[in-house]
């Protein structure tokens, strides 16, 4: 269900009821792009069918889907037939098109080419977690990050979120794992066998490990060097294994197989069975990680 998940805080003054808030996302539902639309966004059902609330409510999770179309003509396509209307103009009335013209004829093409150019969509899993005061959405791409981000904000009344921060620096834990002794792992996590270090500068020096034994010695030698992680593989209590980066974003999710072995056959496809397990576990392997680092840093949420 996620893959990958960017943190927020969610402000503890934040009231809305289930009910305000479907009627809130009911305002703002997502509608294909018109023929010369180049982008569409707004909400969608996160159990995917027609017809279904726009919020599903799942052992208290909230659970949304904010969907992202665009449409965009090539530009090779654009800049060869600018080339052919201009190559016509030159030859019908004997003079080449200025910068403005060319400008407008462009602007032109690219409206005319617009309706036939193909969609391409994009959906964001939205998880806010009432009990822990969180929100979670399953993207890592920062445009996406800022349309879902102020998308949510304006449809929820009273919503405000700030980028989820702890006491210590992910890249600055990460470090002292990787160069302390086994014991001095936090406990619930386990290092997994990929890192990425990455020095300072314009042009950083970069060393990864991939499916490789992080030896202590390694390690240290490269942080000596002013290198500093930038993401590491980690085992959640061997249920998740997960890329931490130093951005305290969660890449590259993986659910043990044992975790949905009990799930049974539902009429509801199991939507509601793996929403359940998938938040329970994740919200749990959070709040651990948040220790992990310290806790929380001072003056947020």
């Amino acid at each position: 269900m996620f893959k990958q998940l960017t943190l927020y805080q969610l402000a503890p003054d934040f009231t809305a009821t289930l009910e305000h808030a479907q009627a809130a996302l009911a305002a703002q539902p997502f509608a294909p792009c018109a023929p010369t639309q180049t982008l569409s966004v707004g909400w969608v059902a996160p159990r995917g069918e027609p017809h279904a609330p726009l919020i599903e409510s799942v052992a208290g999770h909230w659970l949304m889907r904010f969907c992202i179309e665009t449409k965009r003509v090539p530009a090779a396509v654009v800049r060869q037939a600018l080339q052919e209307r201009c190559a016509r103009i030159q030859a019908e009335e004997g003079r080449e098109p200025g910068r403005r013209e060319q400008r407008e004829l462009k602007e032109a093409i690219e409206l005319e080419l617009l309706p036939l150019a193909f969609p391409r969509r994009a959906a964001v899993q939205v998880w806010l977690d009432r009990a822990q005061g969180r929100v979670a959405l399953d993207t890592t791409t920062a445009a996406r990050l800022d349309a879902v981000t102020t998308a949510l904000t304006r449809a929820l009344p009273g919503l405000r979120l700030t980028p989820l921060q702890t006491t210590l620096a992910p890249a600055t834990a990460m470090g002292n794992w990787l160069t302390g002794a086994a014991a001095d792992w936090p406990p619930h996590f386990a290092p997994g066998r990929e890192v990425e270090l990455k020095g300072d500068g314009d042009s950083p020096a970069v060393v990864r490990f991939a499916r490789h034994v992080l030896e202590r010695e390694d390690m240290q030698r490269h942080l000596a060097q002013g290198k500093r992680p930038a993401r590491l593989a980690l085992d959640w209590e061997g249920r998740v294994q997960f890329v931490l980066t130093d951005t305290l974003q969660l890449r590259r999710i993986i659910f043990d197989d044992g975790v949905f072995a009990t799930q049974g056959q539902s009429d509801d496809g199991g939507f509601d069975a793996d929403a359940a397990i998938a938040t329970g576990e994740l919200a749990t392997l959070i709040t651990d990680l948040i220790n992990a680092l310290g806790g929380l840093a001072p003056g947020t949420f």
